[in-house]
């Protein structure tokens, strides 16, 4: 298994912890093919927020999500959160 060392959260920019899943910033499903490293709360939470085509259109950056309303009241309460933290994420809008 690679080191984790060093990698931080695509999204919330927090230390990753013992899972690490990958998020393509443009959607498979709309040609995307690089990938970034997230947390699964992280994850859940950029899809739970986001369509594809939005993620496409408006929100493949970093900064983009992060300038989201929705994604900045998320991002002030994980904060302070272990990285191996998770609950269980609210389904699609």
């Amino acid at each position: 298994m690679a080191s984790r060392e060093g990698l931080s959260c695509f999204l919330c920019g927090r230390p990753l912890g013992s899972r690490v899943e990958w998020h393509h910033p443009v959607p498979r499903s709309r040609g995307g093919r690089h990938t970034e490293p997230v947390h699964p709360i992280c994850h859940r939470t950029i899809h739970a927020t986001f369509t594809n085509k939005e993620l496409e259109r408006t929100f493949a950056s970093a900064d983009a999500l992060r300038a989201h309303p929705e994604i900045q009241t998320f991002l002030r309460w994980i904060e302070d959160k272990d990285p191996d933290f998770h609950v269980p994420t609210r389904r699609r809008r």
